[in-house]
C-alpha cells in the first residue's frame, strides 16, 4: 500500500512517499522547504536518502530559479533498457564470456576509449555534432576547461563509457522469460566538471548578494541573470550528452554480445530516461523548473525504469501521472548505508552470497554496491503503487560494474 506523510516545518510542505527515512534526509528536506523559491511543495520518493547537495529522491519545483547542487554533478544520469527477441533458455549455461565481451567493448571506471581509435572515427563525428554548443559554453566560462585536463579529447573519448560507482550494465530476464539489456550511466567527467563549476559559481553569487541559506549547497541562480541562462545552456548540453552516452553504450553492448548468443533483434524502442536532471514543466497552476535528484518522471502512460540493487529485481513501469508527486516516482531502491559503512560492514563472502546466480564481479572492490547496502526494492515499489504500475519485472543474471 502507498505510504505518504507530510512534513510541515518550512515555507511549503514536504510530501514523503515512505515511512523509512533517516533523520539527516528529513533535515535536508526541511532545509529545501524553507527556500523562498520553492513552488507549492517538495515531493520525496520512497527511495529517499541523504545526498550531497540535496536529498536523493527529492522532486523540487522552483519558481524562476534553479539549484545547481540539487541537480548534482552526474547531470543527466539515468537508465536505458531494451528487450531482445531472445528467451532465457536460449542463453548459454555460463555467461562469463558474455560479461568478458561487454567489459572488453565498454570502458568502465576511469577508463575511456583510446584517442587513437576515436580520432577520425564515426564516434568522433558523432561527438562533434555536440561540439559547437559546448564551445559556446566554454567560451563564456573558460574555467570549465581548466577543470578538465585534456578537455577537448576527454569528453569525446568518454562518450560511450560506463563510469564507476553505482553505474552498471545488466542482462535481465522478465516474467515471461524475455531477455533485456539494462544499463545505468550519465554525463561522465564533463558533466561532473560542469556541475562542480556552476555549484561553486552559485555559492559565490549567494555570498556576493548576502543571501542567507539554511545550507550553502542550496545556492541558486535566479532567472534573468547571465549565470542562470548559462547554467541552463550547460545543463541542457550535459543532459543531451548523457542521453547519447547511454544510446552509444547500448549499441556497444548489443554488438559485443552478438557473437556469443543466438541471432536476435531488438523488440522495441529503448526506454531512455534521466533521473538526475532539471526540466521546465507546469504544476499546480504555474510554469516551474522541476529538479529530480534521484527520481524519474512518471507522467500518465510515460514509461520508466526503476532498478533494484545487484542480485535483486528491477522494474519497467508506466506512470500514473500523480499530481501530488509532481508526476514522479523513485529512481531505484535507494541507499540504506553509506559506501564507507558498507565496506566496513560486509565482506567478499557476503557479496558472493547476495549475488548468487548473477554473473558479476564478486570481489571487495564492489562491496559498496552490495544489495545489503540498499533498501528493499519490493518495499519501495509497494510504497508507490499510486505513482506507477509495473509493466515488467526483471531479474538480473549478468552485471558489469565500473
Amino acid at each position: 500500500m502507498p505510504v505518504q506523510m507530510t512534513l510541515n516545518k518550512g515555507t511549503v510542505p514536504v510530501r514523503i512517499w515512505t515511512d523509512d527515512i533517516a533523520h539527516d534526509a528529513l533535515q535536508q528536506l526541511q532545509n529545501l522547504s524553507r527556500l523562498p523559491i520553492i513552488h507549492h511543495h517538495v515531493a520525496a520518493m520512497p527511495d529517499v536518502h541523504y545526498g550531497t547537495g540535496a536529498t536523493v529522491g527529492a522532486v523540487i519545483p522552483t519558481r524562476s530559479a534553479i539549484i545547481p547542487a540539487a541537480v548534482g554533478v552526474d547531470i543527466g544520469c539515468g537508465m536505458n533498457a531494451v528487450r531482445l527477441s531472445l528467451k532465457a533458455h536460449e542463453l548459454p549455461d555460463t555467461l562469463a564470456r558474455v560479461r568478458s565481451a561487454i567489459e572488453k567493448a565498454v570502458p568502465v571506471g576511469f577508463e575511456q576509449h583510446a584517442r587513437t581509435k576515436v580520432k577520425g572515427s564515426a564516434h568522433a563525428r558523432r561527438a562533434r555534432k555536440m561540439n559547437d554548443r559546448l564551445d559556446a559554453i566554454v567560451t563564456r566560462h573558460p574555467g570549465i576547461m581548466k577543470m578538465q585536463r585534456r578537455f577537448n579529447d576527454t569528453w569525446m573519448c568518454q562518450l560511450g563509457t560506463l563510469g564507476g560507482g553505482n553505474h552498471f550494465i545488466e542482462l535481465c530476464i522478465d516474467e515471461s522469460d524475455g531477455v533485456w539489456i539494462m544499463l545505468h550511466s550519465g554525463s561522465r567527467g564533463i558533466g561532473n566538471v560542469i556541475g562542480r563549476y556552476f555549484i561553486a559559481a552559485a555559492q559565490k553569487d549567494m555570498r556576493r548578494h548576502q543571501v542567507h541559506l539554511p545550507d550553502r549547497d542550496l545556492a541558486y541562480f535566479s532567472e534573468g541573470s547571465d549565470l542562470f541562462d548559462d547554467y541552463v545552456d550547460a545543463v541542457d548540453w550535459a543532459q543531451d550528452y548523457a542521453m547519447d552516452n547511454r544510446r552509444m553504450l547500448l549499441e556497444l553492448v548489443v554488438e559485443a554480445i552478438r557473437p556469443f548468443l543466438p541471432r536476435f533483434s531488438l523488440e522495441a524502442e529503448a526506454i531512455n530516461c534521466h533521473h538526475n536532471y532539471v526540466a521546465r514543466e507546469h504544476h499546480f497552476g504555474a510554469d516551474v523548473y522541476v529538479t529530480r535528484k534521484g527520481a524519474i518522471r512518471a507522467g500518465l502512460d510515460e514509461m520508466g525504469i526503476i532498478p533494484g540493487s545487484m542480485g535483486t529485481r528491477s522494474y519497467i513501469v508506466r506512470g500514473l501521472g500523480n499530481a501530488e508527486s509532481l508526476c514522479s516516482c523513485s529512481h531505484g531502491a535507494g541507499r540504506r548505508m553509506s559506501r564507507g559503512h558498507a565496506k566496513r560492514h560486509f565482506s567478499a563472502r557476503d557479496i558472493e552470497a547476495q549475488t548468487a546466480g548473477v554473473e558479476c564481479r564478486k570481489d571487495r572492490g564492489i562491496i559498496d554496491e552490495i544489495p545489503g547496502a540498499y533498501k528493499d526494492i519490493d518495499q519501495v515499489m509497494a510504497h508507490q503503487t499510486d505513482l506507477v504500475e509495473v509493466v515488467h519485472t526483471l531479474k538480473q543474471v549478468l552485471c558489469v560494474k565500473g
